[in-house]
């Protein structure tokens, strides 16, 4: 209920609706007829809906919501600021959106918390605040996986960044960068948090990008 109340306080806000909801259908890596299967509704709609021609009532902004693993609210930036600038291209500290609602998981199953820091997934890469509580990690065998490039530079705290098959410990200041391709994960075992700027390219947020374990993926190949 309160993601619909938030819906309907920010219609205002519907002129940006349609580049929001086409970034983020870019970044799930689907294409219009797949939305439009996914969300039930037709696609002559939903391309209106993109290109800012249609404003959808609640009902198919719920459908596409659900269709693309997000809240309503995800398509509404919190922005203001006293020019159209400032508005699209600034975010305020307390305006960030939560990246782990586009990950599907929180913080007990990824070990870190995640905030947006772009103002948009529509670019060609996007840039977060991860904070990893003292001693927080994801369960074993979490190895993260994806196309594109990550970098990041450590603001706070101590990192062990596991890369392939080595282990790394990144102190504040330290930062790194490689091919995204490679199995990695990071985890704090330090006594105090941990926050991690970091930039990933291209924008492709699957709504999972942990890779199964090696166990696992030879019983499915069997």
């Amino acid at each position: 209920m309160q993601d619909t109340q938030n819906v309907i306080a920010l219609a205002g806000s519907l002129s940006s609706l349609g580049a929001e909801l086409r970034a983020l259908r870019k970044a799930r890596d689907l294409t219009l007829k797949e939305l439009s299967a996914l969300a039930r509704i037709s696609l002559s709609h939903l391309s209106a809906i993109e290109r800012g021609a249609s404003n959808p009532s609640v009902e198919v902004l719920n459908a596409l919501a659900q269709g693309l693993d997000v809240t309503p609210g995800w398509f509404f930036a919190r922005r203001g600021g006293g020019g159209p600038l400032e508005r699209a291209c600034v975010v305020r500290r307390q305006n960030r959106r939560d990246l782990n609602t586009l990950y599907g998981e929180n913080a007990g199953a990824l070990g870190y918390t995640d905030a947006l820091l772009s103002s948009s997934i529509g670019g060609q890469f996007y840039m977060g605040l991860a904070v990893y509580a003292p001693h927080s990690e994801a369960p074993l065998d979490r190895m993260q996986e994806h196309g594109g490039e990550t970098h990041g530079v450590v603001l706070e705290g101590a990192l062990e960044m596991r890369i392939g098959d080595e282990t790394v410990t990144l102190a504040a200041g330290d930062s790194y960068s490689f091919d995204a391709r490679i199995p990695h994960h990071a985890r704090n075992r330090s006594d105090t948090p941990c926050k991690l700027v970091w930039a990933v390219s291209p924008v492709v947020i699957p709504k999972h990008v942990v890779r199964e374990p090696a166990q696992t993926r030879d019983r499915g190949r069997s």
